[in-house]
């Protein structure tokens, strides 16, 4: 599983903190354990059972969104200097996470991919959260997760979560119909 995961998340290896690295890893080893899905199927499932005719796969949308994450974060630091302060092993590591809990959002009824009925009252932003909690990842980390969505708009974001959030959108927006 381990390997299969690396495959599919080559940015995983883009944290240079090891520790870290390897708690980013183990949330994602967690989440298909624990998922109806397999890792396969993130290849070849919508990013989102919002849009009607989703052709773009989860891990598309997925590592799309770290990508800019990381590349917004790497323009800032160049243009504003010592101004603004970006620790990118936390920003890769909370892009990498922010959808981590959608695993457990899913249920597969009649060969259809659904929402399950837990996913219905939790939703990914929290059942993320409590498995990065649960295997040892920091605060920080844990608050990109919890804020990279509309659960966030009402708490202050750090300017590692601003940066996530707004790639996340940035590869969801244009495709809503």
């Amino acid at each position: 599983m381990r390997d299969k995961v690396l495959e599919i998340w080559p940015e995983i290896n883009w944290i240079k903190n090891a520790d870290l690295k390897e708690k980013v890893l183990n949330c994602w080893i967690y989440a298909v354990e624990n998922s109806v899905l397999s890792i396969n199927d993130l290849l070849v499932i919508p990013f989102s059972l919002l849009l009607k005719d989703c052709n773009i796969s989860f891990i598309t949308h997925k590592r799309t969104a770290v990508q800019l994450a990381v590349e917004m974060a790497k323009i800032m630091k160049e243009n504003f200097k010592d101004e603004i302060i970006i620790d990118m092993d936390i920003l890769i590591a909370g892009a990498i996470l922010i959808d981590v809990g959608k695993l457990l959002e899913y249920d597969i009824i009649d060969g259809k991919l659904t929402t399950s009925e837990a996913g219905k009252l939790i939703r990914h932003p929290f059942s993320g959260m409590a498995i990065a909690d649960r295997l040892g990842l920091p605060a920080e980390v844990q608050h990109i997760i919890a804020t990279h969505s509309k659960e966030g708009d009402l708490g202050k974001r750090s300017v590692e979560s601003i940066i996530v959030h707004h790639a996340d959108f940035v590869s969801f927006d244009p495709f809503k119909a």
